[in-house]
């Protein structure tokens, strides 16, 4: 008589694993082989540059394939599967950074040439009608309207936050969140059109332009913004912290004064910032109420103003007769004021960590 020995137990889910680092390999391989493909694509004249953006989308689709095929034959369904949607996962974070990946890409790769010459930031475009000139008229005047916008905004946007959030009840309170909201979907003409026609009326003429109209065109943009993050962060603040000022008599001004605001003041930062930097690019009312010009004009209270934004968008509609030149100037402004967002971000990030709370035991 003769016994069937049983052959080894396995655990169908632990049995069979790809090697270390092998999901690494598909991704790059995939990557390199799409690159490959459109490189011969671009050899073979289809192309007249490397399409590397769409190299590295068509390349991550084809990993989220091959990573599920090996995976099955390899690992079985249930990780199989498992893979796959971690793929897709990792797919779609990488559909959302390509625009923006490729917009740095093109502008850096577009505007850098022109922008590290010294004569961008150190000469106006006055008397020039070919190559040559700069934007040092379009900086200084994108940073004083700019500022001249915050300096608006800040303090009506944070006093209406905390009005909101200390104070605020009744009708009175609802309206002023209702207005709020209707003024963060008002298009930007209209806030150029609304400034415009403001100041035209006040100074009697109809063909008012200066920087100072700009900075408001642009604070009624900013305000509804500096609101809304404002208040969010005075929200977060716990309600302990006022009780316990309360508690020890101190009067409510001084507990906001002391207390809400240093605890929220890293949010707020950050909300100053982004309603900036949602300004900081505005074309339409700029060019409406402060106008464009080549020469330089340091005074924002007095005759037209030019800006970055106002600036590309005039290098690009309104090429001098070497268009190469035009185009190259508005790639660098667009290349200078993503450059300035970008450090705006920086110092908001910097000054969260220097004053956010400090937690110990």
């Amino acid at each position: 008589m003769t016994t069937a020995t049983a052959g080894p137990i396995t655990n169908s889910l632990t049995a069979g694993r790809l090697p270390r680092g092998a999901v690494w390999a598909l991704l790059l391989g995939s990557w390199v082989l799409l690159g490959v493909v459109f490189l011969l694509i671009q050899l073979g004249g289809g192309t007249k540059e490397f399409n590397l953006i769409g190299a590295l989308f068509l390349g991550t689709v084809l990993f989220d394939i091959l990573i599920y095929v090996v995976s099955l034959l390899i690992e079985g369904a249930r990780k199989a599967i498992d893979r796959l949607v971690t793929s897709l996962v990792a797919t779609a974070f990488v559909v959302a950074v390509l625009p923006l990946v490729s917009l740095i890409y093109t502008v850096a790769l577009k505007g850098l040439p022109r922008m590290v010459l010294p004569s961008f930031f150190t000469e106006s475009m006055r008397n020039i009608l070919g190559p040559g000139g700069g934007a040092l008229h379009a900086v200084i005047g994108t940073v004083e309207v700019t500022a001249f916008a915050a300096l608006i905004s800040v303090p009506i946007g944070l006093l209406t936050a905390i009005y909101l959030v200390e104070y605020g009840t009744g009708i009175l309170a609802r309206t002023i969140t209702f207005l709020v909201d209707v003024m963060t979907g008002i298009p930007s003409i209209v806030a150029g059109l609304f400034a415009f026609a403001l100041f035209a009326l006040l100074t009697g003429d109809p063909g008012f332009r200066s920087g100072f109209g700009g900075s408001v065109a642009l604070s009624v943009l900013m305000i509804p913004v500096v609101v809304r993050s404002s208040e969010e962060m005075l929200k977060l603040v716990p309600n302990e912290l006022r009780e316990a000022a309360y508690a020890l008599g101190v009067p409510k001004w001084l507990t906001i004064l002391k207390i809400v605001i240093p605890t929220s003041l890293a949010g707020i930062t950050t909300g100053v910032t982004l309603a900036i930097a949602r300004v900081i690019g505005e074309t339409a009312p700029l060019l409406i109420v402060a106008g464009y010009t080549a020469s330089m004009n340091y005074n924002l209270f007095n005759d037209r103003m030019m800006t970055l934004p106002v600036f590309s968008y005039l290098q690009y509609a309104m090429q001098s007769p070497n268009a190469a030149d035009s185009l190259d100037r508005a790639w660098a402004a667009a290349l200078t004021l993503i450059l300035i967002v970008m450090a705006l971000n920086l110092i908001a990030r910097l000054v969260a960590r220097i004053f956010s709370p400090k937690l110990s035991r």
